[in-house]
Order: C-alpha cells, then sequence, then structure tokens
C-alpha cells in the first residue's frame, strides 16, 4: 500500500490531535490488544505495562512518526534501536498486521467521529510503509546472526558474584553448538517463566566478556527490598533481574536470543583512536565486554575507563579493572564513589568522591579531548547518560563520537 502525497499531508496533519491523545490511543491499544489476545504477554513487558512507559513510547513514536512523515532519514537512528530489540524478541512480520489493525481500531475508539475515512486510510498506508521497512530490516538482522532464528535452550553453567548487588551469569547453549561471535557492547535477550504470572517474560541484558565460542556472561544487577516471591513485584522494572538471582540456579534452563543492538565498539575500525569508557552502577558491563576485547586482541589503542558507583561493595569488576590497567600502559581509570567505606584507599580503590563529574578529570589522559578521533561511550541510569552527553557537548566532543546505550521500550521521538 502506497503512501500518496495527499495522504503524507494528512498524518502531518494529525500531530495536534497525537499529541493531545497519543497517550489515551497506545494505552488503549495495549489494553484491548493483550486482553484479546493474551499470548503477546510473552513479548511485551510487564512493568513497562504497569508503569506505562511503552503506551507513553509508543506515543511518542507515532507523534514523531507524523512529524517526520516525510524525511524518514530523521528517525533512522531510532528504527534501528527499535528493529534490533524487536529481532532479538523474535518479532514476527504476522505481529505487524495484528498491531496495525488493533492501532487504528484504538485510533478509532479513542477519536470517534474525528477518525474521518481520509485519516483513517492515510494512518493505514502510513503504518505498512513504516511497517515493511522494519520488517525488512529485522530479516537482515536475523540473516547476519548466522541461523539463529528462534529462542534457544541454555543453562546456567556458573553464578558469580561480582559484588553485593551484581552477580555473573554464565550461559552455556544446551545443544552444545558453537556460538556466533558478536560486537562488544551488544545484549542477549533472556526470557524465563515469571511466578505468579501465567506467561514468560523477556529481557534484554548487556554481554558482559568478550566473544567466546562456548558460552555467554551477562552480568545483573540485584533490586534491593524486591522479593521475587512478592505477587505485587512482578510489575517492578527490576523483578526479572530479581528473579535470575533468587530463583534461577546453577543447571537451570533459560531461552536466549542471538546477540543485538546498536550500540557497540567494532574493533577493527579505527584501530588506534582513543576510547573512553564512562558508566555508572551495572551500566559498567558493557563497558567490560569492550574492555575485554580490546584486551583479548591486544590493543593498543588509549583507553580510559570511568565509572561512579555508590560504594566500593556494589563496585563490579573494580578489581579486574585495576589489575588490568596496572600490566598495561594505554589503559588508565577514573573510580567515583557516593560514599567512600573504612577499607577503601583513596587513589587505590577510588580517585574521586561524589557523582561522576568529568570537569575534576584531565582534559587529555582521562578524556582526550585533544584527539578529534575519541569515542565515548556512555551506559548507566538515564540522568547520568544525559549529564555526561552534556558535558562532553559543552567540551567540543561531536555528537557523531558519543554513543550511548538507551535500554527502553523502543522510542522513535528519542531521535
Amino acid at each position: 500500500m502506497s503512501l500518496t502525497p495527499e495522504q503524507v499531508q494528512i498524518v502531518r496533519s494529525t500531530v495536534p490531535v497525537l499529541q493531545a491523545h497519543g497517550n489515551d490511543i497506545t494505552t488503549h491499544f495495549y489494553k484491548i490488544l493483550l486482553d484479546e489476545i493474551p499470548d503477546l504477554h510473552n513479548i511485551f513487558n510487564t512493568a513497562n505495562q504497569a508503569n506505562g512507559l511503552q503506551p507513553r513510547a509508543l506515543a511518542g513514536s507515532l507523534y514523531a512518526y507524523a512529524s517526520h512523515i516525510d524525511d524518514l532519514g530523521a528517525l533512522s537512528p531510532a528504527v534501528e534501536k527499535i528493529c534490533q530489540k524487536h529481532a532479538s524478541l523474535y518479532v514476527q512480520p504476522e505481529h505487524y498486521k495484528v498491531v496495525g489493525e488493533y492501532l487504528l481500531r484504538a485510533m478509532g475508539d479513542v477519536l470517534g467521529a474525528a477518525l474521518t475515512k481520509d485519516i483513517l486510510d492515510a494512518w493505514e498506508a502510513a503504518y505498512w510503509r513504516l511497517a515493511n521497512i522494519m520488517i525488512g530490516k529485522e530479516s537482515q538482522i536475523k540473516e547476519q546472526a548466522g541461523g539463529w532464528t528462534d529462542w534457544r535452550d541454555f543453562r546456567i553453567a556458573k553464578k558469580v558474584k561480582e559484588s553485593d548487588e551484581i552477580t555473573s551469569f554464565y550461559l552455556e547453549p544446551v545443544d552444545g553448538k558453537s556460538l556466533p561471535s558478536y560486537q562488544p557492547g551488544q545484549y542477549i535477550s533472556v526470557k524465563t517463566t515469571v511466578p505468579k504470572l501465567n506467561y514468560t517474560q523477556p529481557r534484554q541484558y548487556s554481554l558482559s566478556d568478550e566473544p567466546t565460542p562456548d558460552h555467554y556472561r551477562i552480568s545483573v544487577k540485584k533490586e534491593a527490598g524486591l522479593p521475587a516471591n512478592e505477587p505485587e513485584a512482578v510489575v517492578h522494572p527490576g523483578y526479572i533481574s530479581n528473579v535470575l538471582h533468587d530463583l534461577r540456579n546453577e543447571g537451570d534452563i533459560l531461552s536466549v536470543s542471538h546477540p543485538a543492538g546498536e550500540f557497540f565498539l567494532d574493533p577493527k575500525i579505527d584501530t588506534d583512536s582513543p576510547v573512553v569508557l564512562l558508566s555508572a552502577g551495572v551500566g559498567l558491563t558493557p563497558m567490560i565486554s569492550i574492555l575485554n576485547t580490546l584486551l583479548d586482541r591486544s590493543s593498543t589503542r588509549p583507553i580510559s575507563f570511568i565509572h561512579g558507583a555508590r560504594n566500593t561493595s556494589v563496585q563490579a569488576f573494580g578489581d579486574h579493572v585495576r589489575d588490568v590497567a596496572k600490566q598495561h600502559d594505554n589503559i588508565t581509570t577514573s573510580f567515583f564513589v557516593g560514599a567512600p567505606q573504612e577499607q577503601d584507599v583513596e587513589g587505590v580503590h577510588f580517585q574521586h568522591t561524589g557523582r561522576v563529574k568529568l570537569d575534576v578529570l584531565d582534559r587529555t589522559k582521562a578524556l582526550f579531548l585533544d584527539n578529534a578521533r575519541a569515542q565515548y561511550f556512555v551506559c548507566g541510569p538515564e540522568g547520568f547518560m544525559s549529564a555526561m552527553e552534556k558535558q562532553l557537548l559543552e567540551f567540543g566532543v561531536g555528537q557523531d563520537r558519543i554513543k550511548m546505550e538507551v535500554f527502553g521500550t523502543g522510542n522513535l521521538e528519542r531521535s
């Protein structure tokens, strides 16, 4: 179904309507979709339904799409992010047909007579133009996974406590087949059954080590005060992570997707430019993957590892990072802790007290601001990432050299 120039203008004219009623439309859309097709609970994040994040994200995407209906290039980064996530969840082309039907139906239910036939037809054409782009992109992503086209069973081979909050899970494929490599920084989706619910739930976790052919490693944060056996906990964003910590043991089976994600460092490209790895909390997991991959390749490119944590008891991989920095002249470290503990030694376990602030770091040795090719990778809470991005931009770093890992439901408006 092609989109005519007249329909482009009609879709653009609905921007104010979406601004006013978009969230009502998407909230109603998810309700009728999941009420009538409950199997889709196995794909959609229950917590993000309960807290309204997913409806808001979809509403933002509809608004952004209508606003850029004649300039889809502006949405390319966001479309890539969403397609990567869809591919990791094994969203199928037939899902787009169902979603399209229910979305248009929700528009009609909320807007009533204001949704004229011309507007409905224009939005149907617009929906399928974008859907076909995404179906094609997701097909390419799946092809790149080397024939891995559906969930695979993995066994928890080992659980290793990395800090008071973070535990690493070593996952081995039950079928024993060699695993495809991945770009450091990418994630896998992990799906498990959920107590108190009659369906499974998937979540994305960054891979936290260099690629190996026999296992994947993820390092997961446990949320304090969130018991995995309490019914009300199922709508908390950290619930599945706590299920992994509390209810999944070595030998248990999880469903795992192929590696995906557009946040990564390609170690084969620009092999001598400096790399700055900026993280807070559990956001260090993709940074460890990047660091270990470069070490595994005997890279000599300058690397600055900058990390913030509340205290050293929750600071995962701290000893590992400090040890490799001692062994490699090209690696520098800057640890920030909010509240040092008695056993912490300043200059050893941490260099700075408080939140991560780039203006206290050496602009040349820690931030490489004198090098126009330096790359900056940022991962952590959204407030942290926004602050880091703002500071880097103020320092004159180009937006194209800043990569941020934003987990979520996918929102074109973020572009």
